[in-house]
């Protein structure tokens, strides 16, 4: 594990933004995992305006969760990414690989663990992304999967249907088996709120064992926590 603390949450984004334009840069092709939330959409303005010119042909995106709602709905991770990133590069439609939140929930799990079974390198007869980008909740739920379905990172299954645990609103997340298979897995955690869960999931204390984001232990060794100092404030 790797632990980078920054002074603010526009550092953070800046200094992602770098760690992501180089792997660009060094990889023939690139299957990355996006997270939807505040620090990826500071990340994604800061890549349109000053990595417009990459080379976004090499790049594949996917989604490690989104929400069950309509693409024109202000919480779609995908229109998200479209209004701050995609719709500012030159990125072939064909390398847009978006969860259909407005499909029904199941079928969509199950069609999108197709997707990734189909598109995505196999390893370890597992779906093997370059990179998964990953935030983390003040509970410490990462993707959709929350402290109280923690069950669902166990699953066989690509992908899942999780249930935020207070709206009820459905989402499709990917299984901890996608997650931990992964070449590279970063956290980008920004704010004060979350720093009580950093803490005692970086240094295993207190209930960290209920947290899904503990479970973030790719076989590769290569997991990087990006945080603010407001997030990291209880490590330093």
């Amino acid at each position: 594990m790797q632990v980078r603390i920054y002074p603010t949450k526009q550092a953070v984004a800046e200094k992602f933004s770098i760690f992501f334009a180089q792997l660009i840069e060094s990889n023939k092709n690139l299957n990355v995992a996006l997270s939807g939330g505040s620090t990826p959409k500071i990340v994604f303005d800061y890549l349109a305006e000053h990595y417009a010119v990459l080379d976004w042909s090499k790049v594949h995106f996917y989604w490690g969760d989104d929400r069950c709602v309509l693409l024109t709905d202000a919480e779609s991770n995908y229109k998200m990414t479209v209004e701050h990133l995609l719709s500012k590069i030159t990125i072939p439609a064909e390398n847009i690989h978006r969860i259909k939140g407005e499909n029904e929930p199941q079928e969509e799990a199950e069609r999108y663990s197709q997707v990734l079974s189909t598109t995505v390198t196999i390893e370890n007869q597992i779906p093997k992304f370059d990179l998964v980008i990953l935030g983390m909740g003040d509970d410490g739920h990462t993707a959709s999967i929350f402290p109280y379905n923690i069950h669902l990172w166990d699953s066989e299954q690509n992908c899942v249907v999780a249930t935020h645990p207070d709206s009820g609103q459905k989402r499709v997340s990917i299984t901890g088996k996608i997650i931990n298979n992964a070449e590279i897995v970063t956290f980008l955690v920004t704010g004060a709120s979350k720093a009580e869960k950093v803490q005692e999931i970086i240094k295993e204390t207190s209930n960290f064992k209920d947290y899904p984001a503990t479970r973030v232990k790719p076989s590769s060794k290569k997991l990087i926590w990006f945080l603010d100092e407001d997030a990291a404030r209880h490590i330093r």
